[in-house]
């Protein structure tokens, strides 16, 4: 098992730091170069985090826990209106990102409206392609309630809202409804720690799930191997050309045309048409893998 964190230092003999990550077992997930100073996502072998931290230590740098590195976050909110959309979606979406998730925010054709309010199945599909979905709702309690089924969707779901308390079967975080401000207030910045507490353990408890029946190659291992073989990778102009989830990645290339040559891709003895699903995404015609679990590979 890779766990991943964030490693912050400097420039000055980083080569040779990067070469001891990937003597040990390591990946680096993305790197981040600003003058004299580097950002690091790293993947690591669980044995080798202590000593990752006492290496990072000769380099000036320090290491950064980050819980929800690896994953892929829907921040969902009712619709693209400046009604529902600006500053508590921006802010939500901003604050999960440095604790090492990545999200995309999603609009909803029709969320607006507490009688008429839907959500359309491509919708739904597109959310699903996620590790976690955030729906970033308004201020008021009865609305929140009338509109629980555009929750229903077949991944993990964390509700934001106004009220303070609210009953609803889904797990929800307070104090986050819609305001005309940046939130900055104290209240406000307990709020957006008491939702990373909650997202973590959401997150927490999928990894456990996928613990007794890990995907057959981790997501990281996976990743690494595409950019080796893929060149047109290295032509995407995206700071995260490959997206790590939890059990799969997205591939920011067209699938119609390279979806074969992923597909053909050798991953130790399999292709990798053998051990993954590969589909088209919702988002932009990308390239979409969900790895397959050990058992379904060994008994096929």
């Amino acid at each position: 098992m890779y766990e991943i964190v964030r490693y912050e230092g400097g420039v000055y003999r980083n080569n040779i730091f990067k070469e001891w990550i990937e003597d040990i077992g390591g990946f680096i997930i993305q790197e981040h170069v600003m003058q004299l100073d580097v950002y690091m996502t790293v993947a690591l072998p669980q044995n080798e985090i202590e000593n990752f931290k006492i290496e990072s230590k000769k380099y000036k740098g320090k290491v950064v826990e980050t819980p929800l590195a690896g994953i892929e976050i829907a921040v969902v909110a009712p619709s693209l209106s400046r009604h529902h959309l600006p500053h508590t979606a921006c802010d939500i979406s901003e604050y999960v990102r440095r604790f090492g998730a990545k999200p995309n925010m999603i609009g909803l054709a029709h969320g607006a409206g507490k009688a008429i309010s839907s959500i359309k199945e491509k919708e739904k599909r597109l959310i699903e392609e996620h590790d976690i979905a955030i729906y970033v709702m308004g201020n008021f309690g009865s609305c929140l309630k009338d509109k629980t089924h555009i929750f229903d969707v077949d991944i993990p779901v964390l509700v934001t809202g106004g009220p303070e308390k609210l009953d609803i079967p889904y797990p929800y975080v307070g104090n986050l409804g819609r305001r005309a401000q940046r939130l900055r207030h104290s209240e406000e910045r307990q709020a957006l720690k008491k939702m990373i507490d909650e997202i973590t353990k959401l997150i927490n408890k999928k990894r456990e799930e996928l613990s007794y029946d890990p995907p057959i190659v981790p997501p990281v291992v996976l990743k690494d191997e595409l950019e080796k073989k893929v060149d047109e990778i290295y032509d995407i102009l995206s700071p995260m050309p490959i997206v790590t989830q939890l059990d799969g990645l997205r591939i920011k290339l067209d699938y119609d045309t390279y979806h074969e040559k992923i597909e053909n891709v050798k991953v130790g003895k399999y292709l990798l048409k053998d051990i993954c699903s590969i589909t088209r995404s919702e988002m932009k015609n990308y390239i979409l893998i969900k790895i397959k679990p050990t058992s379904e590979v060994i008994n096929d």
